[in-house]
């Protein structure tokens, strides 16, 4: 069985061929960042305007990479959501089109489902069920995959992703976008000693919060912008900005299922 599979939920085009459900016959990314990056973060409309663009040449060249025409395949799956509106449109409108012409199922695919999923691809994968962490778009969220149609929600954030929180940083600080890469070489050229302000789960502790991080870090920036005199830009404060990020939260954020309680022991206010 040859699939094609279409992504367009955010700022990158992209589509892959597989065989037989787990063979990865080729994949195509078109990346965005040179067109979002003087904003310091994805502009929808411009995201949906490329992805027009590059749709058809993406799906044209995984379909060359992989060695096959249009009427080799046997299906279409396409990411339905959640993503950016307007983007998600151009990629179903244009999977849907195909499946019509080549009269062959066209299958909406849950982008997080997707991230869920994506790791039976390679060679090692675990068995059923499992927990999985999605740190990607909106937010970063822990699930329970019970197989592959059942998953459980059992935490995520409230707002920003971590992937967010340092583009955020980077953007207070004037550092480019995307900018978990530029943080993470900044940060490295610090040795910061001391701890940047963590916070703990507020309400249900089965939620954790970057988004107060990235709040926390704009208080800081603003306020004290005299602890980073003589420094290169901020790789003390990246440092411990980035450890707090990508460090355990000293409350885990997963309630038991059955108790209705933190792991930590703390029931919900």
């Amino acid at each position: 069985m040859l699939l094609l599979a279409i992504e367009s939920s955010c700022d990158e085009t992209a589509a892959a061929v597989l065989a037989d459900g787990v063979i990865l016959l080729s994949s195509v990314v078109d990346s965005q960042i040179q067109i979002h990056s003087p904003y310091g973060g994805i502009v929808p409309e411009l995201a949906s305007r490329r992805h027009i663009e590059t749709i058809y040449p993406v799906v044209n060249e995984a379909l060359k990479q992989a060695g096959i025409s249009l009427n080799q395949l046997d299906a279409i799956a396409v990411t339905q959501g959640p993503g950016l509106v307007g983007s998600l449109l151009i990629g179903m409108s244009f999977a849907k089109a195909l499946a019509y012409v080549r009269n062959i199922p066209c299958i909406g695919v849950d982008h997080m489902a997707g991230h869920l999923l994506s790791i039976f691809l390679g060679q090692n994968h675990p068995s059923f069920p499992y927990i999985a962490l999605a740190a990607s778009g909106g937010h970063s969220s822990i699930y329970l995959v019970n197989d592959p149609v059942s998953y459980e929600l059992l935490g995520q954030t409230r707002d920003d992703a971590a992937g967010e929180a340092f583009d955020k940083v980077a953007k207070l600080l004037g550092l480019g976008y995307p900018g978990g890469p530029i943080i993470a070489e900044t940060a490295s050229k610090g040795a910061p000693p001391g701890v940047f302000p963590r916070i703990g789960c507020i309400g249900k502790p089965s939620r954790s919060a970057f988004e107060l991080k990235s709040a926390d870090a704009f208080i800081h920036l603003s306020c004290s912008s005299a602890a980073f005199d003589n420094l290169s830009p901020s790789s003390l404060y990246l440092g411990l900005f980035s450890s707090a990020i990508t460090a355990p939260n000293p409350r885990p954020p997963i309630r038991s299922r059955k108790e209705g309680r933190s792991e930590s022991g703390s029931n919900d206010p």
